[in-house]
């Protein structure tokens, strides 16, 4: 069943965040929410101010995956390369693929100081790279297809020494050991999910602190959050809106307030590239803009940084 929106109006700027003005039941407003946020996109990889300029740009567009660090600087994923640049666009970290694999899918540093990576190709594999720029880790992954391009996407060290990585054409997340040994599986072709037919690829998977999974499926222009045992206990999907905001959505994040924001890479002009939800599917927050959204990260709210464990 559709929702139905408490929504009044949207105040879309020139270029881009479009605040969503709501009011609750008793007819009280509700305050905009205005984010700044790290993109890595086809036309533009930096940092958008909550006004919806652009903040800082990398000047390389095309990015996949991305932090900014706690230390300020940036960690981007392109598909050939993995870089670490200050503000200042110095080099501080760099990494380029292996010779014998296709691209990169993914970057993330870890607690320890090591950066993690997916390499896609004709063996896939997560790796850990320390600041030389040395591979100190190495975790084969099982895709269950030769397609480079569509064996894994945002890949994750969980707290537990494990590996969560989603890959698209086995409509399965997998949880990984150190050692490459498959722990768990969770099957996005369920029957109550429409199946192998619905192309619900998973793209994003985010373990929560309540030891559910966040999953976006792209292709199925769906998000859920599975259990431990697999079970869907949320999902979300054009099916509940009348704007039909899901358009491929690939990135992902878990806000500390418990509201989810989804990436819809596949948006044209004028359409959502970026939003807000509630736990009970209520858009709060949207960005219209220029860039499409591959996977970002969001830094602040109403000038505020935002706290908590980064869930992305």
């Amino acid at each position: 069943m559709r929702s139905i929106l408490f929504t009044l109006a949207f105040t879309l700027t020139a270029l881009c965040s479009e605040r969503v003005l709501s009011q609750d039941s008793s007819g009280k407003e509700i305050e905009r929410i205005q984010h700044s946020f790290f993109v890595a996109g086809p036309s533009f990889t930096g940092i958008i101010a909550e006004d919806g300029t652009e903040l800082w740009n990398s000047g390389v567009a095309g990015a996949r995956d991305g932090f900014v660090l706690k230390n300020g600087n940036v960690l981007i994923a392109w598909g050939a390369e993995v870089k670490e640049l200050t503000r200042e666009h110095d080099l501080v970290f760099h990494y380029k693929k292996s010779a014998e694999n296709a691209e990169i899918g993914t970057c993330a540093r870890l607690a320890g100081g090591n950066t993690l990576i997916t390499e896609l190709g004709v063996k896939p594999r997560l790796i850990e790279v320390n600041r030389k720029g040395e591979v100190v880790v190495e975790v084969p992954l099982q895709p269950e297809t030769d397609n480079a391009h569509m064996q894994t996407r945002m890949a994750r060290k969980l707290a537990n020494g494990n590996y969560l990585a989603p890959h698209l054409l086995a409509f399965k997340v997998k949880e990984y050991s150190p050692e490459g040994k498959v722990l768990q599986v969770f099957k996005t072709d369920l029957e109550e999910l429409g199946g192998k037919a619905a192309e619900n690829w998973p793209f994003t998977a985010i373990r929560l602190a309540n030891g559910n999974t966040l999953v976006n499926l792209t292709h199925g222009n769906k998000t859920i959050e599975i259990n431990a045992k697999g079970e869907v206990v949320w999902k979300i999907s054009n099916e509940d809106f009348e704007d039909d905001p899901f358009a491929d959505p690939c990135g992902a994040q878990r806000l500390p307030n418990g509201n989810t924001v989804i990436a819809s890479y596949a948006a044209g002009p004028g359409k959502v590239k970026l939003f807000e939800v509630t736990r009970d599917k209520q858009i709060v927050w949207r960005y219209m803009g220029p860039h499409r959204v591959h996977h970002f990260q969001v830094l602040t709210t109403n000038g505020e940084a935002l706290k908590g464990p980064l869930l992305k």
